[in-house]
Parts: structure tokens; sequence; C-alpha cells
């Protein structure tokens, strides 16, 4: 055994949360793309049978009342808050991010004064961000202005009407200084949005602490809800009132089952809701989220960097020189929960060997290896393995 490998039995000795991971199903092998789509919690698979026999099978139409479909959307979004850094009653979970993203930008724009006629969005964002931003602009009539985060400070103006982020760069695991950002964005008058895909389950945020104004993730990274489980949208206290989102319907109305012509919107958080809410995800999601029980998002950012910094010490031991480079910050607060690896020229190649040795990460066009560490069920000998068996097939 390699004095590595002795290390990283003595960490997953010590690890407060080690506990958690029999709470997942797994297999022998290392799983390191929790960034897109987290482990089965073991909870899961019975509540969606008592969903569908149960719930649906027996009680029917009575289980919108009876089993609390109907409030489910705040009642889960309240589950996700502590996560996040949020009182309770600001978030509401439903849709998808692309979706929400749409709400939240829309929504941001018309709460500004119409002489402000620029949105500015990450440059670096995932693609989808930047189609819905392109949306947004022309549905608002504003002009859209493509910047890299570090630039947002000097980008910003009194043409500035919002500015969406994200918290984390998905291809390099980069963290984007929310605080500093949020505040520079309010300083200019203007609103701040951030997507959280990439952050959220795996480092604080601190929505309300630090006046974020809109936010949105997905639930089926970090938070474990499945694929394709249904998003979020947080709205701040103080602007729920004029939140008007673009896309009303009878589920956000103040009335839903009034079926009044004029529409009219809901107190608070719920005015993010739109139609019928998917509720077998949405309960699946629900029930996964039961393994945060307990658990503080602190103690999971402490063993996320513990962990990526002994990727990283792994990698440099083990992979032959010269035959990867890190992408992802080596500063603390830099680093998301992930370490991304450029391999030229044969990256999608060697994610293929290592998932066919049961380590699984992802490959992103066109030479980059991605490695998500999940704290609540990846531990040390996890990330020991992961580099030195992506060593062995770089030789």
């Amino acid at each position: 055994m390699s004095d590595l490998a002795r290390i990283a039995q003595q960490h997953d000795a010590e690890d407060p949360l080690a506990g958690r991971r029999a709470l997942f199903v797994l297999d022998d092998g290392v799983y390191l793309d929790g960034n897109s789509l987290g482990a089965l919690p073991r909870s899961v698979p019975g509540r969606v049978e008592d969903v569908v026999r149960r719930q649906w099978g027996a009680l029917k139409i009575r289980s919108w009342d009876e089993s609390g479909w109907w409030t489910a959307p705040e009642r889960i979004g309240d589950r996700i808050a502590p996560l996040v850094g949020a009182a309770a009653g600001q978030i509401v979970v439903g849709d998808s991010t692309s979706v929400n993203v749409l709400k939240a930008l829309v929504g941001a724009v018309r709460l500004v004064d119409d002489a402000r006629d620029e949105i500015v969005v990450d440059a670096t964002t995932f693609p989808t961000d930047g189609y819905i931003a392109e949306s947004a602009a022309r549905l608002t009539g504003r002009t859209l202005r493509p910047v890299r985060p570090a630039e947002v400070p000097a980008a910003l103006s009194e043409r500035t009407a919002a500015v969406l982020l994200n918290h984390v760069d998905y291809r390099t695991g980069r963290l984007h200084d929310l605080p500093s950002l949020t505040a520079a964005v309010h300083a200019a008058g203007a609103i701040a949005v951030w997507d959280l895909c990439h952050s959220a389950g795996a480092l604080p945020v601190g929505l309300d602490e630090h006046g974020v104004d809109l936010a949105v993730g997905c639930t089926y990274k970090y938070l474990n809800g499945g694929p394709g489980s249904p998003a979020y949208l947080y709205v701040r206290s103080g602007l729920q009132d004029r939140f008007d989102s673009p896309l009303p319907g009878w589920n956000s109305h103040a009335e839903p089952f009034g079926m009044r012509e004029a529409y009219e919107p809901a107190a608070g958080a719920l005015r993010g809701r739109v139609g019928t809410p998917d509720i077998l995800s949405m309960l699946a999601l629900e029930a996964a989220l039961e393994v945060w029980d307990g658990v503080s998002i602190d103690a999971v950012r402490t063993k996320s960097l513990a962990l990526t910094d002994f990727f990283l010490e792994c990698v440099r031991a083990y992979v032959p020189e010269g035959r990867v480079e890190s992408l992802t910050p080596v500063r603390h607060e830099e680093r998301g929960s992930q370490v991304a690896l450029r391999c030229s020229p044969d990256a999608g190649d060697v994610m293929k060997r290592l998932i066919g040795r049961g380590v699984v990460g992802d490959f992103r066009r066109p030479d980059v290896l991605r490695f998500g560490f999940t704290p609540l069920y990846v531990g040390f000998a996890d990330a020991e393995r992961a580099a030195r068996v992506l060593a062995e097939e770089l030789r």
C-alpha cells in the first residue's frame, strides 16, 4: 500500500460525514460525476412507490390535499433554503433550470427603470443560460452584453438592468466571488441573478447574507434529486411583492381555483409557480433531501476542499509529469467541488477507459476530464484510487 493510500484510509476513518455514504445506492466503483447527476439516495425508491401505488393509485385526486401535493413546491423549497443560506418562504420548486432562468431574468428587468437597457451575462456560462439570456433580452427590448465574471464590475453602468452569473464555472470548477460581485451589481443599481447549479449542496452560498436578488438552480447534481428533477427559483423577500414573472399560470394565481379571467399573482415566492407541479419527480426530490438532515453545509465544504486538495496531490504524485494540467484554481476561495484536468489530445478516450475501470467522471470538449467530489458519499480512498487509475491509463 502506498503512503497516499494509507493517508486516505486515515482521513476516511476520521471523516465525520463518512456514515452518510450508507444512505446512497453505490457500487464498488468510484463515482465522481455527482456534479452532473447525483447518486440515488436509498430512501427514494420506496417513497416513489408509495406516491405511485398509494397516493396516486389509491387516493387519486384526494392526494392533492391529503398527501400534500398542492403545497409541495414551497414545502420542498423550504427544505432547500438552508442549503443555500435562505430563510423560509423565498424558494419555490418547479420547472427546469432554463425556465427558471427566464423567469428570473425577465422578472429582474421588470424590477428596474426602463432606461436601463442592457443585460450583462457571464460570457463563460453554461450555453443554455446564454441562450435564455439572449431570448430575455429580445423579450424585454434590451441589449445583451456578455462579459467574463472578473470584468463585470468594470462593465456595469447606469444602463445595466440585470446581471446573470454562474456561481461555479461548469468546465473548470472556478468559484466566482458572489458577495463582491453582488455588491458591485447593487452599487450600479442593477439586479443580481445567480445560477447555483454547481454550488448548491457543495458549498455555502449565503443568498440572504449577501443580498442576492434572484437565484435559480437544479436539484439533480449535489442535491441528488434524480434525472430531470425539478429546479428552483429564489426570490428575495423584499422583492416578492414586485416580482413580475413572464410566465403567469393558474398555479401562481392568488385564487388558483377561481378561474378568473384577470391574472392576480399570489403573494410571496408562490408567484414563481406556473402550471401543475410535476409531482412524481418532485416528491422523489423531497425524499432525496432527507440525506441532508443534521448535516452542516460548512462541514460539507470543509470535506470538499480536503478531498479536492488530496486528489490534486495524488495526481501530482502518480500521473506522469506534463500529461495533465489542472484548470481548477488552487486557492480555496476560488474553487468549487470539482477538479478539471486538461488532457490533450485524447481526453475523450481516457475517460472512456476510466469508466471501463469503474472510475466515473465525465469529458468536456475539447480536452477536459471533469471529476466531481460529492462529500456526502465520496471518500478519500475514492480520490486516491481515481488518481492511481488515471495514472495507469496515462502511462
